[in-house]
């Protein structure tokens, strides 16, 4: 048993199923928020309710605290940061890279659950 098509017409079809199946499929970004380890509370605040929207949008967020000169002595000071943010975040986010560091920076890497 066989069935005849128009192939043109059948082409037409896959490219519209494509096009439906890309316009529905949500491609994830990542954000970044930069931080200091002197951020202060209204300051960090804000961040975090940038952190929530972009998780809420279902995009990965890094959050980067930057040593500037001395600063990188004391690194506690931003890995208290970063952990407050865990802590925030810990119903709507999951801790896919932890804290670390990379030369003159601290990073974390949230998603989405």
């Amino acid at each position: 048993m066989c069935k005849i098509i128009d192939y043109g017409k059948y082409k037409y079809e896959q490219g519209k199923k494509d096009r439906d199946a890309r316009k529905k499929q949500h491609i994830s970004e990542v954000k970044g928020i930069r931080l200091k380890p002197d951020t202060e509370e209204h300051d960090f605040q804000f961040k975090l309710k940038h952190v929530q929207r972009f998780l809420g949008d279902g995009d990965k967020v890094k959050i980067t605290v930057i040593f500037r000169s001395r600063e990188i002595t004391h690194p506690e000071f931003a890995r208290r940061n970063l952990e407050r943010m865990i802590e925030a975040t810990a119903e709507t986010a999951a801790v896919e890279k932890p804290v670390g560091m990379e030369g003159r920076t601290m990073t974390l890497i949230l998603s989405p659950k």
